[in-house]
């Protein structure tokens, strides 16, 4: 109080463009950017979000998980905002790196809605005694921020009797941009629909916008959008143009208005001229049944441009480096075939779980 007592706030007169937010991007792909988030964005992203959850959700009467830490974007939207909104009660998580303190909260409290990451959802299923939890209230599972995996998001189901909903976002969209219908009527391997007043297309490299089934960069229009990065004027203008907001991810629309994230266009391999996306590789290794986790990054090549390398975990020592070759012949082109595999112990995560392709590379 003392402390405080020194200083003073400046009359003012507030605006929805106001800037009350400065959230820094995770840095997976790069350096870490602050976004400049205002009234209008949050407070946007919080009235979809909503307006979605609303019809399974009841005010006063939730009890929601939240694993990762406050200031990522994904848990301040939804576990922050959105769930304060309806009064719901938090379980926050200090440290979800210990599987065990997040298992442990199903057993002391009725969870009925949970957010998460691919990684995560994968530790818990493989956590001793995790399937024998109380599951009865759980009505909503939301994974984002990296691809579910289909395998997780299918033994998830059996498990918990709950789907899980893959979703789709970013710091720059505050951060909702779509997401699965939440009883589980969506489509496994997309990212669902766009959430209320947003708008969403596909653009070729030659910026034409796409049909559907057509691969390009994914970009969204809508009141979450942020203002821009702050001090990075430069930046801001190559990610905002004319108002939509470049995402840097490669996905498609289907037919009925599904989008797909095919991956990163920082993450992707050149082979022989051919682009090889590593999602679609890690999709196929993990559903081995002795693989655990599995990135997959290119390397340099002399003959093909770059090769495919995957770093696997096993979920049994017994694999070999020949057993995920071939397992990945039944599934895959020659050319995406993986070249190299190195087993390890570990796989280097953010500080919520997501894998860091870069690091890998070295």
């Amino acid at each position: 109080v003392r402390e405080g007592s020194r200083f003073s706030i400046k009359a003012f007169t507030p605006s929805l463009d106001d800037v009350i937010l400065l959230q820094y991007t995770g840095g997976t792909t790069g350096v870490s950017k602050g976004t400049m988030l205002t009234n209008r964005n949050l407070v946007g992203n919080l009235m979809q979000i909503k307006a979605i959850t609303n019809p399974y959700l009841k005010v006063g009467q939730e009890t929601t998980l939240s694993p990762l830490p406050m200031y990522h974007i994904f848990a301040f939207a939804v576990n922050v905002l959105a769930m304060m909104s309806i009064g719901a009660n938090t379980v926050l998580i200090v440290n979800a790196r210990d599987i065990g303190s997040v298992a442990k909260a199903f057993k002391d409290y009725k969870i009925s809605l949970m957010t998460g990451v691919n990684t995560l959802f994968n530790a818990l299923l493989h956590h001793p005694g995790f399937d024998k939890s109380d599951f009865s209230a759980l009505r909503v599972s939301v994974g984002g921020a990296m691809a579910i995996q289909t395998a997780v998001a299918e033994k998830w189901k059996t498990v918990t009797g709950c789907p899980l909903c893959e979703g789709y976002g970013m710091t720059e969209a505050s951060p909702v941009v779509s997401l699965n219908p939440l009883d589980g009527s969506g489509r496994q391997g997309t990212i669902g629909l766009p959430v209320p007043s947003s708008d969403v297309r596909i653009i070729a490299d030659d910026g034409r916008v796409c049909g559907p089934n057509e691969i390009g960069e994914i970009q969204v229009k809508g009141p979450q959008v942020m203002k821009g990065y702050y001090n990075k004027p430069d930046e801001t203008a190559n990610t905002i143009r004319e108002g939509w907001l470049c995402t840097g991810d490669i996905g498609l629309m289907e037919e009925d208005g599904y989008f797909r994230i095919v991956d990163r266009k920082k993450d992707m391999i050149l082979v022989s001229g051919f682009n090889v996306y590593p999602n679609e590789i890690e999709e196929v290794i993990s559903k081995h049944p002795m693989v655990l986790e599995v990135a997959a990054i290119g390397i340099p090549d002399e003959k093909c441009g770059e090769a495919v390398k995957v770093f696997v975990v096993k979920k049994d020592k017994s694999l070999t480096e020949s057993e995920v070759i071939k397992y990945t012949r039944e599934y895959l082109t020659s050319y995406k075939i993986p070249k190299f595999v190195e087993f390890r112990d570990s796989l280097p995560k953010t500080n919520v779980g997501k894998i860091l392709r870069r690091e890998l590379r070295g």
